[in-house]
């Protein structure tokens, strides 16, 4: 499961704006006749330092009470629409999206309104401040939902749950499991806001992306009338496409082959009188899927993500696996093996009955597409070893200081504390202010007390509730804490979360560890599952909560007021998140049973499953000719990581855009099949072509849209979802009418 949005406040237009334009889009003032008026104010923008607190503007009313109730309220109701398209996106593609700015622009629009009243509670002035606080409590509501498109779904589908065992009648130990995610991640974080933030954010160049462009996007919304004005706009494209994109998508079921699944192939085929080569191509899934949330996807992350993202499948399902199946290393599945007219017409994406014969080329490309992650993301963090060194260095030298004070307070005395603690760590002198003062800090006593609570209650769920003893309980705690370490590092360089990388890591590290002690297949694979789950879960929870330390810094909020309401939208979603799995598992129960024929692709949890099986079962093994393959693909792609480091830069760095985005390439050996990189690069075709004709436009609307597309369509999968279970769905009153052998 990955988070790869990019915001387009980031993407390379910026440099070739005027800087006069440039500056009234940073300040929320797009409108031409007002260009002139903001000159004096340029050489304001273009000193612009995105490592200490923005300006904001001065509505003459302070912001007094920011933690409101209608603030936290807001921001979870919105955040739990994300929560529900981040269930939906995530089981059909394995990817999920943050709630931040689709909470923050919404936000405005409905806390604005709120404003203008005079109601108590709900009325009263309104501004930046108060507008994160919105923004924190839905990414708390909107988070955790990668449990379950990944890890805990994985485990029903090798039956490690116990036999005819459905998610509803586990629902008690699905939400103990949310808590101990949820709240260690958020817990253990927390000291960690200074490191990160403050300490060596300028030294490391920690920008800080998509949290960095939530800032600036409330700084210009509440930059006056034309603030105002330009927020407005930004809320009517989003409403807009959200509605769209929820319509559309609940329309589709019953019709999907006429309003979602364009299958070209098929039609040649059916139209050739169903003697046609066109199912050869069918097979390996190249049709054109109109999802809105894929399309907004492709909106955001820019042409260069989105071609590597196409190349990557291009290379897998149109040039690998058809080799591999040639030569008889992989071999597919007839779809429908009695119907002579779909006799061309094969499944190449299937992951059962691995250790039977040859995989399929989905298993044999699984292997390549996890070790690309892995060694980039561990690549991305070898080349910053100044910046580890650095932050041990950091952490002993606190850790020194707290117990020589602690000492002294006592009147005792250790040399060692004492001199270690009189140490100057090199690289201070840089360090950033810290806008919020000790009294505005999260306590102390909250978050350690919390973090000791959430791991003894770690050791005792684990161990009652899954049979894991408490000592592998502590390394899946903290294997959770390093891997948390890294993706937030990683992540506030490249906007990209490698959460995949953390869980497979934990997986490998745990096949090691249960390796040889009794366990069964079963409880090996279970133990293996929930290990992994800890750490991507925590990983997920830890990198969202710094993200919003880092609009909150922007902004000037106090983290303690940030950090109470992401723990009230946390809380909300730990019961949020399991209730939308059992209601997607309830509709389409081939989520968990790995049916071919199903709405859900389902490529994290496969993925999870496969290398559970892999690292456990003696009867599961990895191709030969991937394990070789992979190893040369990793190396390569460590390599290009090494060369844009040290040699891409100075003069030489413009000349990195065209190096491919390895991540997004694995992420394309890992899918199913091409279906949605397909749709992400006509998205990135589409706002590549606004952005070059109308960069005013697209500036002020592309964000907004595509966030409405991707909540859209994720809440429209909800609405599916319930039609489904009161059995008024497309499967009994819809048409499938364009889809292969009346499957889509």
């Amino acid at each position: 499961m990955e988070n790869t949005a990019v915001h387009p406040e980031f993407a390379d237009h910026t440099v070739a704006t005027p800087v006069v334009e440039k500056a009234a889009i940073q300040l929320g003032r797009t409108d031409s006749t007002n260009k002139d008026d903001i000159k004096v104010e340029v050489e304001a923008v273009e000193e612009l330092d995105l490592y200490r607190p923005l300006k904001l503007y001065d509505s003459g009313v302070p912001e007094e009470n920011i933690l409101s109730a209608r603030a936290v309220i807001v921001g979870i109701l919105l955040g739990a629409l994300v929560n529900a398209s981040n269930l939906y996106l995530g089981l059909k593609t394995g990817n999920t999206f943050g709630a931040s700015m689709f909470g923050a622009i919404f936000g405005y629009g409905i806390l604005k309104t709120f404003s203008r009243t005079n109601l108590p509670i709900i009325g009263g002035p309104f501004g930046p401040q108060e507008n994160s606080i919105v923004q924190a409590a839905a990414t708390g509501s909107g988070g955790i939902a990668g449990l379950f498109v990944a890890g805990l779904p994985a485990m029903y589908l090798l039956g490690t749950m116990g036999e005819n065992t459905k998610p509803i009648n586990d629902f008690g130990k699905l939400i103990t499991i949310t808590i101990v995610c949820s709240f260690f991640g958020l817990f253990f974080v927390t000291p960690l806001r200074k490191f990160f933030i403050i300490r060596v954010g300028r030294e490391l160049r920690l920008m800080f992306p998509s949290p960095t462009a939530v800032a600036l996007t409330i700084q210009s919304m509440h930059a006056g009338a034309a603030g105002a004005a330009t927020a407005i706009k930004k809320l009517k494209a989003l409403s807009l496409a959200f509605g769209l994109a929820l319509i559309q998508k609940v329309a589709s079921i019953y019709a999907t082959g006429v309003l979602y699944d364009w299958h070209f192939f098929t039609w040649i085929h059916v139209w050739s009188n169903y003697t046609s080569w066109a199912m050869h191509i069918e097979s390996w899934g190249w049709w054109f899927e109109i999802t809105p949330a894929f399309i907004g996807s492709g909106m955001l992350i820019g042409m260069n993500s989105a071609l590597s993202m196409f190349g990557g499948a291009f290379l897998a399902w149109g040039v690998i696996g058809p080799l591999l199946v040639f030569t008889g290393e992989c071999q597919g599945k007839l779809q429908i093996p009695d119907d002579p007219n779909w006799k061309d017409w094969y499944s190449y994406a299937s992951l059962s009955n691995l250790g039977k014969g040859a995989p399929s080329p989905r298993y044999w490309l699984l292997w390549p597409g996890v070790m690309i992650m892995v060694c980039t993301s561990m690549a991305e963090l070898f080349v910053q070893y100044k910046v580890i060194w650095y932050a041990f260095k950091v952490i002993g030298h606190r850790f020194s200081v707290s117990v020589n004070d602690f000492l002294v307070k006592r009147g005792k005395h250790s040399e060692y504390f004492a001199s270690r603690a009189a140490q100057d760590v090199k690289g201070t002198d840089d360090m950033i202010e810290d806008p919020a003062t000790p009294d505005q800090q999260v306590p102390l006593a909250v978050w350690s007390i919390g973090l000791l609570a959430t791991t003894v209650l770690a050791m005792l769920v684990f161990h009652f509730q899954w049979g894991m003893n408490p000592g592998l309980t502590i390394l899946a705690c903290v294997l959770g804490f390093l891997f948390s370490f890294l993706a937030i590092q990683i992540g506030a360089v490249t906007d990209q979360t490698p959460l995949t990388a953390a869980s497979k890591a934990s997986q490998l590290v745990f096949g090691a560890a249960t390796s040889g002690k009794g366990y069964s297949i079963i409880d090996a694979q279970r133990l293996n599952l929930v290990a992994g789950s800890l750490a991507s879960g925590a990983a997920d929870v830890a990198t969202s909560l710094t993200g919003d330390f880092r609009t909150g810094f922007l902004l000037g909020t106090p983290p303690v007021k940030q950090w109470y309401a992401q723990a009230m939208g946390t809380l909300i979603s730990v019961f949020l998140a399991p209730g939308l799995f059992v209601l997607f598992t309830t509709a389409y129960p081939c989520i968990l049973d790995g049916s071919d024929h199903c709405a859900f692709g389902v490529p994290s949890v496969a993925a999870w499953a496969a290398v559970a099986r892999a690292v456990t079962d003696p009867s599961v093994h990895i191709p030969a000719t991937a394990g070789y393959f992979a190893i040369a693909m990793g190396l390569f792609s460590v390599a290009q990581v090494v060369f844009r480091h040290y040699y891409l830069v100075g003069e030489r760095a413009k000349y990195q855009i065209w190096l491919p985005n390895w991540g997004a390439v694995a992420l394309s050996f890992v899918l199913p099949n091409p279906v949605f990189t397909t749709s992400a690069l006509f998205g990135a075709i589409i706002a590549k072509l606004w952005r070059h004709y109308n960069l005013a436009a697209f500036d002020i609307y592309c964000y907004a849209i595509a966030a409405g597309f991707i909540a859209g369509e994720g809440l429209g999968g909800v609405v599916a979802a319930v039609l489904q279970i009161a059995d008024v769905s497309g499967d009994r009153y819809g048409t499938t009418v364009g889809c292969p052998g009346g499957y889509c």
